[in-house]
């Protein structure tokens, strides 16, 4: 009967431990899982409402900027364009420069209706800013032909990156809005 009393030592002293490290898996000890509310030992920039400073690194990326589209109505009508014309597929494309300023085409403008064009842009800024493709706006599935065109640069000081096609009616639409800037007659 030695082996008892050592096993129950070996059992008050496994207790014993227990006991002692079972406050420090606790929340109100400063182990376990954090508590909701900051202990006063936390400072300013220890809160989450406090701003990181100029240099602090941020696991959350910034949001891209929202393109920003020119307003549609009257605008000054300068613009400085390349336009790319593609008929159909397999054929070689067409290019223009057009520069307008106050809605008059510059002399190094190289487009086949500029003074169209121009008068155009300063009518309608956002005439080469069409609906986003992704929106909820309903087209009609219409085939309008094989053209495409796309045309960059800036239009009174707002970039333009955009593309044009005639695969359906939205599509269409916008194309003959901007038809005399895309420098084509018509439907082509």
């Amino acid at each position: 009967m030695t082996d008892r009393p050592q096993s129950m030592r070996k059992t008050a002293l496994a207790l014993l431990l227990a006991a002692t490290l079972l406050p420090a898996c606790s929340p109100d000890q400063g182990g376990g899982t954090p508590s909701a509310t900051p202990t006063a030992s936390a400072t300013a920039s220890d809160s989450p409402s406090a701003s990181p400073s100029a240099d602090a690194e941020t696991s959350v990326p910034a949001p891209a900027p929202e393109p920003s589209a020119a307003p549609s109505g009257p605008g000054q009508g300068n613009a400085e364009l390349s336009i790319i014309v593609t008929t159909s597929e397999g054929e070689p494309e067409t290019s223009y420069t057009l520069v307008c300023t106050d809605g008059v085409p510059a002399a190094e403008s190289v487009h086949p209706s500029a003074d169209a064009a121009c008068a155009a842009l300063k009518e309608n800024a956002g005439l080469l800013s069409p609906a986003n493709p992704g929106s909820a706006q309903a087209c009609t599935q219409q085939w309008g032909g094989p053209q495409k065109a796309t045309v960059t640069g800036v239009v009174d000081g707002v970039p333009v990156d955009a593309a044009f096609s005639r695969t359906n009616g939205c599509e269409i639409s916008s194309w003959d809005a901007a038809r005399n800037v895309l420098g084509v007659a018509g439907g082509a």
